[in-house]
């Protein structure tokens, strides 16, 4: 994939030194890269790529070893998750600073690569994002337990399905549709062995490690890069008592609370998650 002018709907692959990764690309304008969570693919995005490609160009993409794109040479990280963006975006054509956007773990990756490349950040809008408490899901903190981890994220259709209700506060969010994707997301090779790495180079039985977390505030605070931080009060992932917490880190934040929302809310609640991110953006835009 290239710049265009006029971007079309397009999913394919692109390859990053040596890697292939899936992405998609749509729309045209000031440019959006949208960060998915662990163990997620860019489907959690589809709902924004409908709303936010009619004023900008939108990507997003599996990161490597997550959903189709192959996985990194090395163990995996957020270090190294965050190290592989910079080349994306060149093999997308995307030169200049984007606006990036995070889900969960995407929002540790999005303060990575803004704390590491800032040139490449004009803002960032963290959703739900890691990186601002302890407190995270018990189902996350027992994959540091080998090898009870592995065996829990064998393939089952049970486990997909509570995996899935899990990121919603509205179980109608839960569709077939994605039960299905989380199944085959879970058999595809790598996938897994990716999840458990990240998972085990972040937190452990007693929750998210505070060492990289505070490193990773301060590089942040070091760069001052706008920052909007929402949340969704009923998150069952990451409590949204984190949001309080990124208030008093990131003092120069924006923070918005979506009530009565899970940890999508760029699902549960996409057209005030676009809103939102279309005005945040307009503020900080190049025209």
């Amino acid at each position: 994939m290239t710049a265009a002018a006029e971007s079309t709907v397009t999913t394919g692959t692109v390859q990053v030194g040596g890697l292939r990764m899936r992405c998609r690309d749509t729309g045209a304008g000031d440019p959006v890269l949208l960060l998915h969570g662990i163990g997620r693919s860019l489907e959690d995005w589809t709902e924004q790529h409908d709303r936010l490609s009619a004023g900008h160009r939108v990507l997003s993409l599996d990161l490597p070893g997550f959903g189709y794109s192959d996985r990194l040479p090395g163990p995996s990280t957020l270090d190294g998750l965050a190290a592989a963006l910079p080349g994306f975006l060149d093999a997308v054509g995307a030169a200049g600073p984007v606006h990036v956007v995070g889900n969960s773990l995407g929002g540790a990756v999005a303060m990575r690569l803004a704390a590491d490349h800032p040139g490449r950040v004009r803002s960032l809008l963290l959703a739900n994002s890691a990186g601002f408490g302890k407190e995270v899901t018990i189902a996350l903190r027992i994959l540091a337990i080998r090898p009870l981890g592995a065996l829990l994220l064998r393939p089952n259709r049970a486990g997909a399905t509570r995996t899935t209700q899990a990121i919603f506060r509205d179980r109608s969010f839960a569709t077939a549709e994605r039960v299905e994707l989380a199944l085959a997301l879970a058999a595809h090779p790598g996938h897994n062995r990716t999840l458990l790495e990240v998972a085990r180079d972040l937190g452990g039985l007693r929750g998210v490690r505070e060492p990289w977390r505070t490193a990773l505030i301060a590089d942040l605070i070091a760069r001052r890069i706008p920052t909007l931080v929402v949340w969704g009060d009923r998150d069952l992932i990451l409590p949204a008592a984190h949001l309080d917490a990124a208030r008093t880190l990131l003092p120069d934040a924006e923070t918005r609370l979506f009530p009565d929302t899970g940890h999508m809310p760029q699902i549960e609640r996409a057209d005030e998650f676009a809103e939102l991110a279309t005005a945040f953006f307009a503020a900080r835009s190049t025209s």
